[in-house]
């Protein structure tokens, strides 16, 4: 397998790719994990690398810090990418680093995009780096917990990134105009808003940042001396349309829909709001959302404003009619009434408590008052004696039992007094005295009464 060094680098190279730092030093942000005395430094500085994965967003150094361990680790360095790489490629490069172990040296073996190697390829790594014949360092923007085999997994440490801070992006793109390997050399002049502006616009990518200044430095016309001064016009041409992160399978995608659900229990409209658009704006299929507004009407609202599901059911069927860019005034009625709505999860728990109890509890059979008899045989076998019917009851009210013996008593929706819910539970309050009376005036019967209803 051909290698190549990490600086192997054509003169018209990107000025994201001249400016790639050299050593920890130049690397910019992540300071909890590379600042004075922090893990992650001290195991570089120190040669002392044990297997690790770097987890985070595009543009944030993943790469960039495989790049400066391979210039200060004195183990040999591999580098492998997710896209080219096969088990054969694996296999042969491992079996090199096996060999090199035996004579004492270390092999490092960077993993690119490691969420892209399906199983069979992560599995081919598992036994080196268990014996130690390698050390393993994996750059992923997916949940490692996700998208790398558990056992590999157990065997690294995570060091998750962070996306760049404004002020970091402004501090990078204001080296890459006094860096010899950036525009040091030539006379370059953009005012430190427009620097912030590009900043901004990077969405905490160092790559997108580097670009679009590289852009906006093209874009500008030069003066008789070669000098250029970026002007706001410049700039603005290279900013047409932030890109918004996001992965429609990913982490990202999880992470956005459990900020929109929980802005929206905390009676958030503006925080909601702001959630869908960042996830239409990102790609998302409205109809998912829909589905998700759904679940949140039953689960968080409930019966304190049973409209609830009929106003996400309604605005479902809206964005299947239409679909994007008009179900987004849809989606946001939707969104905002849910976050003002009246709160009830008592659907919800009162699921919960009856599947505990669905597992927990010895699967008795349905009371043979509860069961149908439509044949002869199951009319033999009492199937539905005992049964009492609703309607022929003057109050619309029978006594009978529909739960196992096991459970009778056992109390699963407990209403809330939030919204409509208040009027459910008062009737639901009244449903019970009167059963409960009833129950007293059954046991209260004479024996022979209470035989003869038995028949009946």
């Amino acid at each position: 397998m051909e290698q190549q060094t990490f600086f192997d680098a054509a003169h018209a190279a990107p000025l994201a790719a001249r400016m790639r730092p050299q050593s920890l030093d130049e690397v910019v942000g992540q300071t909890h994990l590379l600042g004075p005395g922090k893990v992650l430094r001290r195991l570089v500085e120190s040669d002392q690398l044990a297997s690790m994965i770097f987890w985070g967003p595009p543009g944030v150094g993943k790469t960039t810090l495989a790049r400066v361990i391979a210039l200060h680790t004195r183990a040999e360095f591999v580098n492998f990418s997710a896209v080219t790489s096969g088990i054969k490629e694996i296999r042969a490069v491992m079996q090199r680093a096996a060999d090199r172990r035996r004579f004492g040296d270390r092999t490092v073996v960077f993993i690119d995009e490691i969420h892209r190697f399906n199983k069979a390829q992560q599995d081919a790594f598992l036994p080196y780096v268990e014996d130690g014949s390698i050390l393993l360092i994996g750059a992923t923007t997916e949940n490692p917990s996700f998208e790398v085999n558990s056992a590999l997994l157990s065997r690294c440490k995570v060091f998750v990134l962070h996306e760049l801070a404004v002020e970091e992006l402004t501090q990078l793109l204001g080296r890459a105009l006094t860096d010899p390997r950036g525009f040091g050399g030539q006379k370059v002049d953009v005012k430190p808003e427009l620097l912030q502006a590009m900043a901004q616009f990077a969405n905490g990518d160092a790559r997108v940042a580097l670009s679009t200044l590289e852009m906006a430095v093209l874009n500008s016309e030069p003066g008789p001396d070669g000098s250029r001064v970026v002007s706001q016009e410049d700039v603005a041409q290279c900013l047409s349309r932030k890109s918004l992160r996001y992965d429609k399978d990913g982490d990202e995608h999880y992470n956005l829909i459990s900020a929109l659900h929980k802005s929206m229990r905390n009676a958030d409209p503006d925080a909601a709001v702001y959630w869908l658009a960042r996830m239409l704006e990102g790609g998302e299929d409205p109809l998912y959302i829909a589905r998700r507004l759904i679940r949140f009407a039953s689960e968080d609202v409930g019966l304190a404003d049973p409209r609830a599901l009929e106003q996400a059911v309604a605005v479902y069927q809206a964005c299947h009619f239409i679909g994007m860019p008009e179900c987004t005034v849809h989606l946001t009625q939707a969104v905002v009434y849910l976050s003002l709505a009246p709160r009830s999860n008592a659907l919800y728990r009162a699921y919960g408590r009856a599947q505990k109890d669905a597992y927990a509890q010895q699967a008795e059979p349905v009371p043979l008052a509860l069961r149908n008899a439509p044949t002869r045989l199951m009319q033999e076998l009492d199937y539905g004696k005992g049964y009492q019917y609703a309607h022929d009851a003057p109050d619309k009210l029978t006594a009978m039992r529909c739960l196992p013996d096991s459970l009778d008593g056992q109390v699963y929706y407990q209403p809330t007094t939030q919204g409509v819910e208040a009027r459910y539970s008062a009737r639901l309050a009244q449903i019970k005295d009167w059963k409960r009376h009833a129950a007293q005036q059954s046991k209260g019967a004479e024996p022979d009464e209470a035989a003869k209803e038995q028949d009946e």
